[in-house]
């Protein structure tokens, strides 16, 4: 599998490199559950990092994983490993946090990569950014054969982890690209457990006290596709729950919320101009792919509103996490 190489029109360390008096330490936080694979690639991507070693630590919480990542974890220069019984990756995070030694808080998933300058492009930020600031940056799609990408790959590629809506818009950075200082993230507090969306609640209470949520396209991160629908459908599953969940505290009705249902279902042909435009798939049949996915996805999304509607959020499998969750 190869990721796509950091857009090099943004290195903000060339104009302006960090001296050897302005380099923070960082504390990076890697929330695992029975991801051995991914979690190898996530930690040899940091090894790999430009940052100065001794400027970082890594520290991967596992959540309840069947087999122990240890072994993974002891082989990575400055990583260790901690243990959060509390379901849910916000714990796991929190877990993380509560033993971090770093003035920057940068959060990554098991399942991501991060680019060798990831960690320079989060210090240079806070280098000049105001106090306040949460920082997001880009989730890419690493797809194993660019040429003829699958129909998951190329849908993903387009639909997927859109940090920059998410925080211009939504005012929430994904955590699988989220970075901060310790003193901000101490002011919001820590991330709830499994019941919510984590990410996006707790940028909207870190926006609520006044912090900013910037995007940086130059921080970046990847994050391999799924590997099934199946997978991919049983998220949104659980996203349509946190989501309904969400829409009844704030006191929206339930016929509204079928309304909003159904135009999900008649959505997908107004995605087309964007599918067409995104850089990030080349081709016709890139294209087409990405469109038969995004239908078949907002169909099942549709059926999933409507369920949760008639029979409530509790409904259908137990929740569960994995690292990162796609968004279209």
């Amino acid at each position: 599998m190869s990721a796509p190489a950091a857009n090099e029109h943004h290195d903000p360390l060339e104009a302006a490199p960090l001296s050897p008096a302005t380099v923070p330490f960082v504390s990076v936080v890697v929330p695992h559950l029975d991801q051995p694979e991914a979690l190898a690639a996530c930690l040899r991507s940091l090894a790999d990092q430009r940052y100065p070693a001794h400027r970082f630590e890594i520290i991967v919480v596992d959540n309840g994983s069947q087999s122990s990542p240890r072994a993974i974890v002891e082989s990575t220069r400055g990583a260790r490993l901690e243990a959060e019984t509390a379901r849910g990756p916000g714990p796991a995070r929190n877990r993380g946090v509560a033993v971090a030694r770093g003035e920057i808080l940068a959060f990554i998933d098991a399942d991501c990569s991060a680019d060798p300058g990831w960690l320079e492009a989060i210090a240079q930020h806070f280098s000049s950014a105001p106090e306040g600031t949460v920082l997001g940056g880009d989730v890419r799609v690493a797809v194993s054969d660019p040429g003829a990408p699958t129909m998951l790959e190329a849908y993903e590629s387009v639909f997927a982890y859109r940090q920059r809506e998410y925080i211009e818009q939504q005012h929430f950075s994904g955590t699988g690209n989220l970075a901060v200082a310790r003193r901000d993230f101490d002011r919001v507090g820590p991330f709830r457990g499994i019941e919510v969306a984590g990410d996006r609640d707790w940028g909207r209470r870190a926006t609520t006290l006044g912090l900013e949520v910037v995007y940086r396209p130059e921080v970046v991160t990847f994050h391999a596709s799924r590997s099934s629908f199946d997978d991919l459908l049983g998220k949104w599953s659980r996203h349509v729950r946190h989501d309904f969940r969400d829409w009844r505290r704030r006191g929206r009705s339930k016929p509204l919320w079928v309304l909003r249902g159904l135009a999900v279902a008649l959505s997908p042909p107004v995605s087309l101009v964007r599918i067409a435009r995104s850089d990030r798939i080349a081709g016709f049949r890139a294209r087409a792919l990405a469109f038969a996915a995004l239908v078949r996805v907002r169909l099942f999304r549709c059926r999933e509103m409507l369920r949760v509607a008639r029979r409530g959020p509790d409904a259908g499998d137990d929740l569960t996490w994995s690292a990162c969750a796609p968004r279209d």
